[in-house]
């Protein structure tokens, strides 16, 4: 016997995120370390407790594992409900068959009876791989005060950057009556965030007829929202104008890392009246050593520093050696670097191990990256921009890096 909730949220947690390359290569972009002690999925989950939500189901599908083990039953998030809470909603087997996730609308689709269980009012699909913080609860208000029955969050972007998103003109009301899927030549800057919130009946309605169209792509974007539009259904935007960003490059996930040490930007880690909730190791505090130099720079439980880290991110139990120089750079979890190793303008993944005297030679137009558990011999040189896929036993000069 299930409650009846005014609304769930389901979340979009599948994706394989190709443009992060070794980053994401044995794992899900929502499960990716960031900001220190977070994981990029905590910031959406974060912002449906904090707006009220307590239903959420994540919809996984590729390399799952990491992401349910980090998940677990929610309590990170008090999402652990007797009724509702947080729920993985990998593909499965039906009677008629199993279907892998065939695009974001056929994802919900294939979850209508975990819908149904609940009787929503209204379902709010999001994705789980952007920095943001905002209040849904304001959106689901201005939803109902249009009698709406789609409403979709919207943020101006920079024109050369317009083709990357959904974008739509709207009227003076807010009412959308053109969407295009990343246009070639965009005729707007109105770009969707895909945050999306429909009316439960009528995006059933849509789901069903998309399912049934063999040459869909089974796209909340591409589908289901031009199929409403040309429906006459009312679709209304919603404007955001706090910091949101869609980390799905390596350049977008360095910078917002970067930006969390900008008192200037509207991200705001400390923000008391919310907060981002995680999953957090129990570790010992951090040390920083009296020969060590730390600016502008923020580190997590269990780091031991013996070096220089300046405008820095350095996550739980990350060591930094003697005589190291840390700069404009991404540190994840339990990696150890030797002594006397020089790391500028790159991310370095997790449970990687540095030999002394290593370089990390990236540049601000140019990240360089370590994937997860690599492993530099000493003094190994990397070249700005390289993407390291294997560890390093011998001597490499910039030129013939990895």
């Amino acid at each position: 016997m299930f409650r009846k909730k005014e609304w769930i949220a389901m979340l979009l947690a599948g994706g394989q995120g190709s443009r992060l390359g070794v980053l994401t290569k044995n794992m899900a972009k929502p499960a990716l370390p960031f900001g220190c002690k977070y994981r990029i999925i905590d910031f959406t989950l974060s912002n449906c407790v904090n707006s009220g939500i307590d239903t959420v189901g994540v919809l996984t599908q590729y390399q799952p594992l990491e992401l349910n083990e980090y998940i677990g039953n929610g309590s990170a998030w008090d999402l652990n409900r007797m009724f509702g809470g947080v729920h993985i909603l990998p593909p499965y087997q039906q009677s008629e068959g199993g279907k892998w996730y065939k695009g974001t609308a056929n994802a919900v689709y294939q979850n209508l009876t975990f819908i149904d269980r609940y009787d929503p009012e209204y379902v709010i699909v999001l994705s789980g791989d952007h920095i943001y913080k905002m209040d849904y609860e304001k959106m689901l208000e201005q939803h109902k005060k249009n009698g709406a029955d789609c409403s979709i969050a919207v943020l101006n972007v920079p024109l050369n950057e317009a083709s990357r998103f959904g974008i739509m003109n709207a009227d003076e009301d807010g009412r959308i009556f053109e969407f295009e899927e990343k246009p070639k030549h965009p005729k707007s800057t109105l770009a969707s965030m895909g945050v999306y919130i429909f009316n439960y009946e009528k995006l059933k309605k849509y789901l069903k007829a998309d399912e049934k169209d063999k040459t869909s792509d089974n796209d909340f974007g591409k589908n289901i929202i031009p199929q409403m539009l040309s429906s006459g259904e009312k679709i209304y935007a919603y404007r955001f104008d706090g910091y949101w960003k869609d980390v799905g490059t390596i350049k977008s996930l360095w910078q917002a890392n970067m930006d969390i040490l900008d008192s200037s930007e509207p991200l705001k880690l400390s923000q008391r009246d919310w907060r981002i909730y995680s999953q957090n190791p129990i570790l010992p505090p951090q040390f920083v050593s009296k020969e060590s130099k730390v600016t502008n720079s923020i580190m997590s439980e269990g780091c031991e520093i013996y070096g220089e880290v300046k405008n820095s991110v350095i996550f739980s139990g990350v060591k930094i050696g003697r005589g190291c120089r840390i700069c404009n750079s991404v540190i994840m979890p339990d990696t150890v670097i030797g002594e006397n190793c020089k790391i500028d303008y790159s991310i370095v993944g997790s449970n990687c191990i540095l030999g002394s005297g290593c370089r990390v030679n990236g540049r601000e137009e140019n990240i360089t990256v370590l994937a997860n558990k690599i492993k530099l011999a000493d003094k190994v040189e990397i070249a700005a921009g390289e993407a390291v896929r294997a560890s390093v036993k011998g001597v490499k000069t910039m030129e013939t890096a990895v």
